[in-house]
């Protein structure tokens, strides 16, 4: 299944002024999540961070486009690879967030699957991101990381695996 599609817009899916013409909807799947390293008994996250578009640095958790026929756990496993350096093996799905955003002559409707990944090899890098969006990588403890992020979002899938690394989920 391709990662992306162009399609009508739905029906009541976007509010524009009478006469204007609706922009066209682009479906895009992600997948990346919080891959985890336990050292002397304190859990740390790797996290990376990226421009947004108004050109800021954002801490946030590692993500990309689904490719080919991959499955959103081999995305997950490949672009935490990439974007942190890091190698992974995915333990649990953690959470499936959408959300919208206008790009400049359509809206783009983006599902991210979020997974907890264990990291079994690796040293953190940016240099193997081939789109070259990570501009830093850091570990990060796991108590602290949710102050670093900057999307609510991310922080509660954060939230999410905490409770299940403390038995809790």
């Amino acid at each position: 299944m391709p990662s992306h599609r162009t399609r009508k817009p739905r029906a009541g899916a976007s509010s524009h002024r009478p006469g204007s013409r609706s922009l066209p909807v682009v479906d895009e799947t992600s997948a990346g999540g919080l891959v985890v390293d336990v050292q002397d008994g304190q859990a740390f996250t790797a996290v990376i961070a990226r421009r947004n578009r108004g050109g800021r640095l954002e801490w946030c958790l590692p993500k990309g486009h689904l490719e080919g026929d991959e499955t959103a756990e081999q995305a997950a496993v490949r672009e935490i690879a990439e974007e942190t350096g890091i190698t992974g093996r995915v333990l649990r799905h953690l959470a499936t967030i959408d959300y919208w955003f206008a790009g400049d002559n359509h809206r783009v409707h983006k599902v991210v699957h979020h997974f907890l990944l264990e990291a079994v090899g690796g040293t953190l890098t940016t240099a193997n991101d081939p789109d070259h969006e990570a501009e830093d990588v850091a570990w990060v403890p796991l108590d602290e990381v949710s102050r670093r992020l900057a999307y609510p979002n991310e922080r509660r899938i954060v939230a999410a695996a905490r409770a299940i690394l403390v038995g809790d989920g």
